[in-house]
């Protein structure tokens, strides 16, 4: 099973905090409420792709990179690459 398939596999685990949601909708200049949903679309997308760096998978998908724990499955932060 690849990054992708793994972490899709486990995608009702996914989640994040209060903290991370005012973090990730601020991060990415979004004004919608369900940002795990809005997550998950980028994770589902098949042109993401994922790696995992010690504890941490990141997803990238053009500019937007996710970074969730391996773990918790707990969405931490997401950014625009420049």
């Amino acid at each position: 099973m690849n990054l992708k398939e793994e972490l899709l596999s486990n995608k009702h685990k996914i989640h994040t905090t209060q903290l991370g949601i005012g973090r990730i909708k601020n991060n990415l200049g979004l004004s919608i409420d369900d940002v795990v949903e809005y997550c998950v679309n980028i994770i589902e997308n098949e042109n993401s792709t994922v790696i995992k760096k010690g504890k941490n998978y990141y997803v990238n998908l053009k500019n937007t990179e996710l970074t969730i724990n391996s773990s918790s499955f707990t969405i931490i932060t997401a950014h625009l690459k420049k």
